[in-house]
């Protein structure tokens, strides 16, 4: 039997979806479809009202509301990609540091966000560690934002015990992270955004190659074309070294963990331009693009 429809309520904006799922709720005032959203616990059903956002080649449903929860399994959206934005606050009340000891201890932490600062995953205290979720990110040089997934903290985790026990003395690189946003046209990159570069390095200093594309699997269908993107951002003080590598296509995450390791490696741009692409795959674009921001050109793409 389907669950009743809920009723709209623009005073449970941020309320019911904050305290159940780890995001805060975000979007246009104009309320829209209903739908609903699976909760962690198994059979979970969150409904709510959203808004929808037109734009090229894609649409964007941000929720706004929401009202109920359903012990039952219902679609959403009909599979159309919902549009919400973490942040660390909408998860359950977290537990004070001083409940587990931490202030006994002498373990500072950031009284803003409750994490703990720490260098190479050491805290204040030469004997206590942290990796994973409680780091302070923000406290890293250079900051991340990534330490809170899974991967990441394995890795940590790795190097802290081959540092302690087996007389190793690598530590974990916190900014060529790679990553992966799994929306139906997924979304890749591993090292500096563009801010963060020009940040870095200044302005004058780096260069951005990028170029639309269509993958293959759009070309029969005529549909999409020059719809996805991808971006090599480099250093020009330094050989052009690639600090940073944007993809929004398909199979984003398989093309971003390859090149990822390239990246480690320090690879340039000419080591993509030298390079052979294999024919017609959307990686192949790494290796041919040559259109830069700061020359104004086009960076669409005709033919195959």
């Amino acid at each position: 039997m389907p669950p009743p429809e809920p009723t709209p309520n623009p005073a449970a904006r941020g309320g019911a979806l904050s305290s159940l799922l780890p995001y805060r709720t975000s979007g246009p005032r104009r309320l829209g479809a209903r739908g609903s959203l699976l909760h962690r616990r198994p059979q979970t059903v969150l409904h709510f009202w959203a808004a929808r956002s037109r734009g090229p080649n894609r649409s964007i449903w941000a929720v706004r509301s929401c009202t109920g929860i359903w012990q039952t399994r219902h679609s959403a959206l009909n599979a159309t990609p919902i549009h919400l934005s973490r942040t660390c606050t909408s998860r359950p009340t977290p537990v004070p540091a001083a409940t587990i000891g931490l202030d006994k201890a002498g373990v500072i932490t950031n009284p803003k966000n409750g994490k703990i600062p720490t260098l190479h995953e050491q805290t204040n205290v030469p004997h206590i560690y942290a990796i994973g979720d409680v780091i302070d990110g923000e406290a890293l040089q250079p900051p991340s934002a990534l330490t809170e997934l899974t991967p990441v903290a394995i890795q940590a985790g790795k190097h802290l015990a081959n540092r302690l026990y087996a007389g190793k003395s690598t530590t974990m690189n916190y900014q060529n992270v790679p990553t992966t946003v799994y929306t139906p046209l997924e979304y890749g990159c591993v090292g500096y955004t563009e801010e963060e570069a020009e940040a870095k390095f200044g302005k004058k200093s780096i260069e951005v190659y990028h170029t639309y594309f269509t993958p293959l699997e759009l070309t029969l269908p005529h549909r999409g074309e020059n719809s996805c993107y991808a971006k090599l951002i480099c250093n020009k003080d330094d050989d052009e070294r690639v600090v940073g590598l944007h993809i929004c296509g398909p199979q984003a995450g398989e093309m971003t963990q390859g090149f990822a390791v390239a990246i480690k490696c320090g690879a340039t741009k000419d080591d993509f331009d030298d390079t052979v692409g294999i024919h017609p795959t959307n990686a192949e674009q790494f290796t041919t693009i040559h259109v830069t921001k700061s020359s104004g050109e086009s960076a669409e793409t005709t033919g195959c």
